[in-house]
Formats: C-alpha cells, sequence, structure tokens
C-alpha cells in the first residue's frame, strides 16, 4: 500500500467529530445488540447445540441471498443516491418511488416461488425436507421484509442516525424475544422461523419511525419508476446480487465440506467462531455502514477522499486491534458465558479467526470505497475471485490443519484481498 494511504497526524476535524459523534451513538444500539446475542446465543446453545448453530449458519446465508433477489438488490444504491441527492428531494423522492416498486414486484414474485418449492430449498439448504415449513414463512412475510430493508437504506442514506439506530435496537429486542419464545416451544424449527419473520416484525417499527419524519409519506415507496434512476441502481443492484450470492454461497459450500468432512456438531464450531466475530466486531461494522458509505458517496474530490480514507484507518484499526486482544485474553471465559462447555474445541479455532477479522476490517475500509463510487467491474471481480478462491484454500488446507484450516484460509484469503483492493485503487482516479 503505497503512502498515499498512510494516516496523517491526528487533528479533530468536523468529519472525525461526525464519525465520532455516529460511533457513540451506534454503541447504543450495539450495546443492546451485544445484551441481545449475548442472550440469543445462550439460548441457542442450549437449545440447538453445536448442531443446530451449523443448521441455522446454513438458513441465515440462504436468507442472504434470497432478500437480495426479492428486494432487487437495490439498497446499497439507494443509501447512496439518498446520501448524493441531499439537497434535491424530488430527485431522493424518484430513487425511492423507483426502488419501492422493483422491491416490491421483485418480493412478490419471490414469495410465490419460495412457497411452491419449500421442500426443495429444505433439501438443498437443510438437508431435511421436513424443515419445508420454515421457508412457508419466509414466503409469507418476506415483502415486510423487504420493504424494512428499503426503509433502513433510506434512513442510512438520510443520515437519520437516530432513527436508524432506533431500527437497529428494536431489531434487537425481537430477535432475541422471537427466538426465546420459538426456539423454548419448536427448539431447532422455532429458531429457524424467528428467522424468517423477526425483520418483517421489526418493519412496523420502522415504519412508525419514518413516518414521524417531515419528509416521508408512504405513497413514495411505489408509483411510475424513473428510467434513468433504475439504470444507476442496476449497477448496484449487480454489485450487490454478486455479494448476496458469492459470500453466502462460499459459506455454505465451506460449511458442507465441514459437515461432509468432519460431522454437523465440528461444522458447528465454525459457526460459533465466527459469530463471535460478528458479536465483537459489531460497533466496527455497522460504524462503516451508518457513516462511513454515506460520506464516501459525498465526496468527489480524490484528496479529500484519500483524507477522509485515512482518518477511518486511525479510527477503525486500532479499536478492532484492541477488540481482537481483549476476545482473545477472554477466550475462556466467553466460551463459558455465550456458549456451553460442548462448545470448548472451538477455542482452537479462535487465533486465527481473530487475525483474519483485523485483516478483514482493513480490507472492508477499501472494499467501502469501490462500493460507494460505482465501481461495478472491479467489485464484482474481487467479490468472486476471492469468494471462491476461500472455497478453494480451505479445502486445499484441510488435509494438512483439519478443521482449522477454514480459519487459516480465512486469513490468507483477506490479506490477499486487501492487497489487491490497495493496488486498484491506487491505479483508480475516483471521480
Amino acid at each position: 500500500m503505497q503512502g498515499a494511504w498512510l494516516p496523517p497526524s491526528v487533528s479533530f476535524t468536523p468529519e472525525l467529530m461526525s464519525l465520532l459523534h455516529t460511533s457513540f451513538l451506534n454503541a447504543i444500539a450495539v450495546a443492546v445488540r451485544m445484551l441481545a446475542m449475548l442472550g440469543l446465543n445462550k439460548l441457542l446453545a442450549l437449545y440447538v447445540g453445536p448442531a443446530g448453530y451449523a443448521a441455522i449458519g446454513q438458513f441465515q446465508n440462504a436468507i442472504t441471498m434470497i432478500t437480495s433477489f426479492a428486494s432487487g438488490a437495490i439498497n446499497t444504491g439507494v443509501t447512496k443516491y439518498t446520501a448524493e441527492y441531499h439537497s434535491d428531494i424530488s430527485a431522493q423522492q424518484r430513487v425511492w418511488r423507483t426502488a419501492g416498486t422493483i422491491s416490491i414486484s421483485c418480493a412478490v414474485l419471490a414469495s410465490f416461488l419460495i412457497a411452491i418449492f419449500n421442500q426443495q430449498l429444505a433439501i438443498a439448504v437443510l438437508k431435511d425436507e421436513h424443515q419445508g415449513g420454515v421457508f412457508l414463512w419466509l414466503a409469507a412475510t418476506l415483502l415486510l421484509f423487504v420493504l424494512n430493508a428499503l426503509l433502513m437504506a433510506i434512513l442510512n442514506g438520510k443520515k437519520e442516525v437516530p432513527l436508524y439506530i432506533s431500527a437497529n435496537i428494536a431489531t434487537s429486542i425481537v430477535t432475541l424475544l422471537a427466538t426465546w419464545g420459538l426456539a423454548r416451544v419448536w427448539g431447532l424449527y422455532g429458531a429457524l422461523v424467528a428467522l424468517s419473520i423477526n425483520q418483517s416484525i421489526v418493519f412496523f417499527v420502522t415504519l412508525i419511525l419514518c413516518l414521524r419524519t417531515n419528509w416521508f409519506r408512504v405513497n413514495l415507496l411505489f408509483g411510475r419508476m424513473d428510467r434513468v434512476i433504475a439504470r444507476k441502481l442496476a449497477s448496484y443492484a449487480l454489485m450487490a446480487t454478486v455479494t448476496a450470492v458469492a459470500i453466502p454461497l462460499s459459506q455454505l459450500l465451506i460449511r458442507n465440506h465441514l459437515v461432509n468432512a468432519f460431522g454437523w456438531d465440528n461444522a458447528g464450531l465454525w459457526q460459533a467462531v465466527t459469530r463471535v466475530s460478528d458479536m465483537y466486531l459489531m460497533l466496527i461494522t455497522t460504524t462503516l455502514t451508518v457513516y462511513y458509505l454515506p460520506r464516501l458517496s459525498e465526496i468527489n474530490d480524490n484528496a479529500q477522499l484519500r483524507k477522509e480514507i485515512a482518518q477511518v484507518y486511525r479510527f477503525i484499526l486500532p479499536i478492532t486491534i484492541l477488540g481482537a486482544i481483549a476476545v482473545y485474553l477472554l477466550r475462556n471465559w466467553l466460551i463459558i458465558t455465550l456458549f456451553t462447555p460442548a462448545f470448548a474445541p472451538m477455542l482452537d479455532l479462535l487465533a486465527w479467526q481473530l487475525a483474519g477479522d483485523v485483516i478483514k476490517i482493513g480490507s472492508w475500509v477499501l472494499g467501502f470505497v469501490m462500493l460507494a463510487r460505482a465501481m461495478t467491474k472491479a467489485y464484482i471481480a474481487t467479490e468472486v475471485i476471492f469468494s471462491a478462491s476461500l472455497v478453494v484454500i480451505t479445502y486445499a488446507l484441510t488435509p494438512w490443519f483439519g478443521l482449522k484450516a477454514a480459519v487459516i484460509a480465512f486469513f490468507i484469503n483477506y490479506l490477499l484481498y486487501w492487497l489487491s483492493i490497495a493496488i486498484i485503487l491506487n491505479k483508480t482516479d475516483y471521480r
């Protein structure tokens, strides 16, 4: 990485203050979500065990792919253009109307197909046709799921941080309560149903929050589409579709490989390790989404863009490193607190996973630039190549490292990804 990407001396610019303010507000939502996830992890560990964790991971990957197609894969574009047109209310409304019409149409079609092929999906994803009812729940509530994601994208683009965070808090609470109630009654099946419906329940909370503003009306989500806007959203739809397929598909393939090689319990240990990463990185990843993506969308100057990237690196990387160190030092306590003694073997996977987390966040800071600047070809190429290479490296290392191959591959793959993006961006004019 060239010197242009190295952080200069610290100064409290308005942009840095905005980042700190956003991070502080976001920390409130993260604290609530963290507490909810602590409870959720313990519930799942008790009710479904390591094997159930693997099944939940499979279903989450499937939901990611399904909802991306069902929404038209345009929500990142909605955030981008809502932020970019911050001074043009009419253009913003054309974005929302176009995006809403696309999302509603795609969601209705996807719901119909999921309902028809629910058993086939259950076999492909969960290897159990008797779990087809889970996909029927998803089909029944998918439209609300998609509309909630669209409203969240609009709030993010409008920089309505308190409202966006409130909706995230509601999601955490609903997810915990729904999973607790349904898993107690139906075990693994109940936990999967909760994953199907929680975002749909939160839709009503998000809608109320939006209606409390002076810029939102429900009729702005449907109507005549703007062809120019639709074409602009199409590039983001393509990028989002690739991400929504390539990354979850690579995880599905890796998990299937681990199940075949080591069984569902061991695959569940790998899933649990990734869940630990999700938890302690939550503040960082959500801050990047809430602050960084809209901010990048506003910048049209190369020097200012480099300054913003350096500033985010100054703030993000030290926190990530400290978080990883803290998790490693507290690893034994965390296993007992978050899970059960049955998950103790996951300690062997933790060091490589934590090192990979630091590298991943470093790469994401640059990866968001490609997304915000609509660098479609470069973004798609890197997503596809490195999703595939993660699978290949995992398969290749398994004979030598066993289950640990998955986390070693994770570290190696993100290191290569970071270096590749740095090279691409240093050769690019971002205007």
